[in-house]
């Protein structure tokens, strides 16, 4: 499959939209498949999704964190296979290019139809657009972590 790349445009600062990113455990809340996250450590999330009907479990770990500026991670057993990395670049002092890039390993027959029909495409864009909306709302992060790694 070839990487995914979606970006769009949150009217809140730059520190805002990344702070708010770094709150794994709210993904569900914006993002469309995702029934739970648990952080474990700094570096390591555990996903449970369910998209079209697939139910998967798996471990994330992060591998590159700078503040403002991007979070990048890797799958670590389970049965997905994953990368990505978002970044974040200020446009002026109250607005924010939010830019998702993802490797994904379609596995499967569902996956692999749901792939050549665009499917993760319009759940990434999908779901960046509902993250707008969800910061936008709030006017303010629920939280954040500002470690490096």
């Amino acid at each position: 499959m070839p990487p995914v790349k979606e970006s769009i445009e949150v009217d809140v600062p730059v520190s805002t939209a990344y702070n708010q990113w770094t709150q794994f455990e709210s993904f569900p809340q914006f993002m469309d498949g995702v029934e739970r996250i648990e952080q474990h450590t700094d570096t390591l999330t555990h996903w449970v999704t369910k998209i079209g009907g697939v139910k998967r479990e798996f471990d994330a770990e992060i591998t590159e964190q700078v503040p403002d500026t991007k979070v990048a991670w890797v799958t670590v057993g389970g049965e997905t296979e994953q990368s990505g990395v978002v970044t974040f670049q200020p446009i002026d002092s109250s607005r924010t290019q939010v830019t998702l890039m993802m490797d994904v390993e379609p596995e499967g027959l569902v996956e692999n139809v749901g792939d050549r029909l665009g499917i993760v495409d319009r759940q990434v864009k999908g779901d960046l657009k509902r993250f707008k909306h969800f910061i936008e709302e709030r006017g303010a992060e629920t939280g954040a972590w500002r470690g490096q790694v």
